[in-house]
């Protein structure tokens, strides 16, 4: 069976693109991956497009302004995991001999809204009680809190660490310092979640080249080995559910591991949905980089930074970079890219080697998430 390899990466700075279309801004970064990648529009042989809030045939609209056409083209909505789950089906165009070239782009433009919560669908019975993104986050930071015996200054430094590594990323929304005081003294949102503990609503868009081993040593390219690519569906379920324990995460890491033949313990860097403070410490524990009942420890004690057991969230994460839905989960691809390569500039996490990109999708009533997707890297041989 052939490999899968990202061989180009391009991405553009995160903020509020208001009088941009999507077009407009996803087209210079899949202008920046084909030129990263050494190849032409003529040579791409599958699309697969993610985004949320896009409309229909947004890949079509967008690759016409590059010449590209007729191959085959998928637009993906999985909610958050929408560009991560576009990247799943490219790795598996090529894995099942469908194409040599694929590429994968994930945008979204959150700025048409005006604010607010992102809408979600009215029919769900959870939402219709007010169960917005924000609301289901705070509840799961009010568990931790009970459950842990931790302080929401605890919550705060993952916003503090989230800013520390954005200031180091060019393409962050963020890019300054914060303390854990100016982080719980920022606007409450939903208890005990403060403004600066939730990811902010922007526009961005990011792309990536994949390519088969053969393709890529005809190139004489180097590039990211993709060694593990999961997507999983939530268990809806009527009973009780442990909010501290998101079963789709814990399965979707567990089979990336399996697949990839490594585990958490040789990983380099990650990069993993903190949409709010309390989600990256619960991922801490479903990707297994800590026992279950140490994210507060493993925080606070400097593993999950430059210098730890691994670097999370190098490019800022979601808090500091921005979350685009649908473009995020590509974004974390590229930063992958950019660091098993060499190329992140003033972020580096040194000797990088191999990495992980986690992403959910979803409120939906009964389930933890509605999909979550995991991919394993390593750079290539």
């Amino acid at each position: 069976m052939t490999q899968v390899h990202m061989i180009g990466a391009g991405m553009i700075p995160m903020g509020k693109h208001r009088q941009s279309s999507y077009s407009g801004l996803a087209v210079p970064a899949v202008l920046t991956a084909l030129k990263s990648a050494g190849i032409a529009p003529k040579d791409v042989q599958s699309v697969a497009c993610g985004h949320a809030f896009g409309g229909m045939l947004t890949a079509q609209r967008i690759v016409k302004e590059v010449g590209i056409g007729t191959v085959p083209m998928v637009n993906v909505d999985n909610a958050c995991s929408g560009g991560a789950t576009a990247l799943s089906l490219g790795t598996r165009d090529i894995l099942e001999g469908r194409a040599e070239v694929v590429l994968v782009i994930g945008v979204d433009k959150l700025t048409q809204f005006g604010g607010g919560t992102l809408p979600l669908v009215a029919e769900d019975p959870e939402v219709q009680q007010g169960m917005v993104m924000p609301a289901v986050y705070g509840m799961r930071a009010r568990r931790f809190l009970h459950d842990r015996n931790e302080t929401p200054a605890t919550l705060a430094e993952v916003s503090v660490k989230a800013r520390r590594h954005g200031k180091a990323n060019p393409f962050a929304q963020f890019r300054e310092d914060t303390t854990v005081e100016a982080v719980l003294a920022s606007r409450p949102i939903a208890d005990p979640l403060t403004l600066l503990q939730c990811c902010p609503t922007g526009d961005g868009a990011a792309a990536v080249v994949l390519v088969s081993d053969a393709y890529r040593k005809k190139l004489g390219a180097a590039g990211v080995r993709i060694a593990a690519s999961i997507l999983h569906a939530g268990q809806a379920t009527s009973g009780f559910r442990n909010m501290l324990h998101p079963d789709i995460s814990y399965h979707s890491a567990h089979d990336a591991y399996e697949q990839a033949g490594f585990g958490p313990e040789d990983l380099d860097l990650a990069e993993l949905h903190d949409a709010f403070t309390i989600a990256e410490l619960v991922y801490y524990e479903a990707l297994g980089f800590c026992p279950e009942g140490e994210a507060g420890i493993f925080l606070k004690s400097g593993r999950s930074t430059y210098g730890g057991d691994l670097v999370v969230n190098p490019s800022g994460g979601l808090l500091a970079k921005g979350h685009p839905v649908g473009c995020s989960g590509v974004a974390q691809a590229v930063e992958v890219f950019w660091h098993l390569t060499g190329q992140a500039g003033a972020r580096q996490v040194p000797d990088a080697k191999r990495a992980l990109t986690h992403v959910t999708g979803g409120g939906i009533a009964g389930m933890d998430h509605g999909a979550c997707t995991v991919h394993l890297f390593e750079a290539s041989a």
